[in-house]
């Protein structure tokens, strides 16, 4: 499986209806909610804010709406495409702005799945892994070698703070674990702290 590293967007035009398919990366259903509405807020005069989201390490936890387009027109088929795409932890919002034409279910249908296929096709991904979160206190002098060694352990999220000493946390690759605390050691001689959640 393969996660959404970030926002991504695109729109198509259906007989004179725009559809802007919105991709964002959502780790969990409860971030849904909050999520499409703040899609609401950034297009107030959309007629429809249907989604589709596929979370969860496995890719089997599900959520979509209609909003009040006719039911299964919308968000089941914008629902059958992600779960087809081997992406996980995405929401993909359609923002739907009538255009005077009506398109009838099967026309509804299409333009809905092919908006979630236009965004999937623009999308940055990387593969999902299980990933160590870390934490350590370092002295000044250590900094560099610390942050060579981070590169290599391949950690993200990196955040620094800098007080009497400095403390780094992120995360990496669980695989790495070993890897890190080896070199870790080596750098700071025992002599500094670092642990994993």
């Amino acid at each position: 499986m393969d996660i959404l590293l970030k926002r991504a967007e695109c729109e198509i035009v259906v007989k004179k209806s725009r559809f802007i398919s919105i991709a964002l990366p959502c780790t969990s259903l409860e971030e849904i909610k909050p999520l499409v509405k703040s899609i609401r807020d950034e297009h107030p005069d959309s007629t429809h804010v249907v989604h589709a989201a596929v979370v969860g390490p496995k890719g089997d936890l599900y959520s979509m709406s209609d909003d009040r387009e006719p039911k299964n027109t919308a968000g089941r088929p914008a629902l059958e495409v992600l779960k087809g795409s081997g992406v996980t932890n995405i929401l993909v919002c359609i923002v739907r702005y009538f255009g005077g034409t009506l398109l009838g279910t099967g026309g509804l249908v299409k333009a809905y799945g092919d908006s979630a296929k236009e965004v999937l096709g623009i999308i940055e991904t990387e593969p999902l892994i299980a990933k160590a979160g870390f934490t350590m206190l370092i002295s000044y002098d250590m900094y560099e070698n610390i942050k060579r060694l981070l590169k290599e352990v391949q950690a993200s999220a990196v955040e620094e703070e800098f007080a009497s000493g400095i403390t780094i946390k992120g995360l990496i690759p669980q695989t790495n674990r070993e890897e890190l605390s080896r070199g870790f050691q080596s750098i700071t001689m025992g002599r500094c702290t670092l642990s994993f959640s």
